[in-house]
C-alpha cells in the first residue's frame, strides 16, 4: 500500500496520500481520526450510484454520521451557484469546525468542495477521494481549490490543503476512454516539465492498454514529484508554477469554448503542444521537443489539433487574465528539453505573436 507523504511549510506536520486497490472497501477506518462528529460528502451524478451508497455505509458502521449532497457532474458545476449550494448543505446539517468535509469524485468536485471546506466556518477538516485518473495525479493534491468565474477559470480560489487524500485505483475501472485520456495529459506534463524517464516509460508503452497495469506506480510517481514541487512553493509563487505547463492556454481554451466542452486535460494537450512551439519560436527548446510530444499525444488518442473557432483572438483576452500575469506581461512555462523547463515572461503583444501559428 503506497503512501505519500505531503509536507507543507508552516503546516502542523504532513498530510497522507494513500494509494491502494479497493482503498474504498474499509475507507471508514482512514476516517475516524478526521471527524468530530459528522462527514459531510459532496459529490455528482455519475459517482454517487457507483460509490456513495457503500461510503455511507461505512461511516455508519464506524460510527460516524454521514450525510451527503450530489451536484450534477461535469465542469459547468464548478461554479458560485454550486459553491452555495454547499454552503447551505453544509448548514442545514449543522456541520461545524470539528467535522469533515470530503469530497468524493474527480477534479470539479475537488476543488469545487475544497474551496468551501476553506471558507466555511473559516475552514473545516477536508478529506480528498479523489475517483478519476486526473484528480489522483494532480489536482487532488497540493492544496488548489477554486470555482470558475465567466471571465475564466479558477479565478476565484484560495491555498487549502487537505488532510488526507485517499486513492483507489480501481475507481479507474470505471472511466470512459476520455476521461482516462484526460488524466494522461497531466501524467504527459509531468514527463515533460521534470521527470524524462515517466516520459520515456510512456513513449515505450506505446498505447492505453500496456499503462493499465503501471496506473499505481504512475500515480505515485505523479504525486510524489507534485508533492517536491509544492513543499518548495506551497503558495504558486515561483517554482511551482512549473506544472501550470501548458495551462495558459488551456484554461483559455476551456473558458472560450464553454466549460465541458473540452476535459481539462484534453485543453492541457493542446496547451502543451503550443507552449513546444512557442519555445521553439524563442530558440529556448530544444528543436524537435515539440513533434515528439506530438506523437506521442497521437499514440495514445489524445486531442492535437485546436478547434478552427478558437482563434488567438478569441482566446487571448482569457490569456491575459492568467493567475500568474505581472501587470503587461504573463508568464508562461517553456521546456528546454524532455524533463526540464523554466518560467519565463513575456510581454502580452509577444504572446499574441507567436500564437499566429496555432493549429
Amino acid at each position: 500500500m503506497p503512501t505519500v507523504k505531503v509536507y507543507i511549510p508552516g503546516t502542523p506536520g504532513q498530510y497522507p496520500v494513500i494509494i491502494e486497490p479497493g482503498l474504498l472497501e474499509h475507507a471508514a477506518e482512514h476516517l475516524t481520526a478526521y471527524a468530530g462528529h459528522q462527514v459531510a460528502i459532496v459529490t455528482d451524478d455519475n459517482v454517487a450510484p457507483l460509490y456513495l451508497e457503500h461510503l455511507m455505509t461505512e461511516l455508519s458502521s464506524a460510527g460516524i454520521t454521514g450525510c451527503s449532497i450530489v451536484l450534477p457532474n461535469g465542469e459547468p458545476t464548478k461554479c458560485q451557484d454550486s459553491l452555495n449550494q454547499v454552503y447551505d448543505f453544509l448548514l442545514d446539517h449543522r456541520i461545524t469546525r470539528a467535522d469533515a468535509v470530503l469530497a468524493l469524485g474527480g477534479g470539479v468536485i475537488g476543488d469545487l468542495t475544497g474551496f468551501a471546506a476553506a471558507t466555511y466556518l473559516r475552514g473545516t477538516h477536508f478529506i480528498q477521494v479523489p475517483t478519476t485518473l486526473l484528480s489522483q495525479v494532480d489536482s487532488s493534491v497540493g492544496g488548489k481549490v477554486a470555482v470558475n468565474h465567466p471571465r475564466g477559470k479558477n479565478l476565484l480560489g484560495a491555498f487549502y490543503q487537505p488532510e488526507l487524500v485517499l486513492i483507489d485505483t480501481e475507481t479507474l475501472n470505471t472511466l470512459d476512454a476520455r476521461q482516462i485520456g484526460a488524466g494522461l495529459g497531466e501524467v504527459i506534463k509531468y514527463g515533460c516539465i521534470m521527470d524524462r524517464d515517466l516520459f520515456a516509460m510512456i513513449e515505450y508503452c506505446g498505447c492505453r492498454p500496456g499503462l493499465v497495469s503501471l496506473y499505481p506506480e504512475i500515480i505515485a510517481r505523479c504525486i510524489s514529484l507534485k508533492a517536491q514541487v509544492v513543499a518548495e512553493d506551497p503558495f504558486d509563487t515561483g517554482h511551482r508554477m512549473i506544472l501550470n505547463f501548458g495551462h495558459t492556454l488551456a484554461h483559455a481554451i476551456e473558458n472560450a469554448a464553454g466549460y465541458g466542452t473540452f476535459l481539462h486535460g484534453e485543453a492541457v494537450c493542446l496547451g502543451m503542444l503550443a507552449a513546444a512551439d512557442w519555445g521553439e519560436q524563442l530558440g529556448c527548446t530544444s528543436p524537435g521537443i515539440r513533434e515528439r510530444i506530438l506523437k506521442l499525444l497521437e499514440n495514445y488518442q489524445l486531442p492535437t489539433v485546436l478547434p478552427d473557432t478558437l482563434s488567438a483572438d478569441r482566446l487571448f483576452p482569457s490569456m491575459v487574465l492568467d493567475k500568474k500575469s505581472v501587470g503587461k506581461e504573463i508568464r508562461i512555462v517553456l521546456l528546454d528539453d524532455i524533463g526540464s523547463c523554466h518560467v519565463t515572461k513575456l510581454p502580452a503583444e509577444r504572446l499574441l505573436s507567436l500564437m499566429e501559428h496555432l493549429s
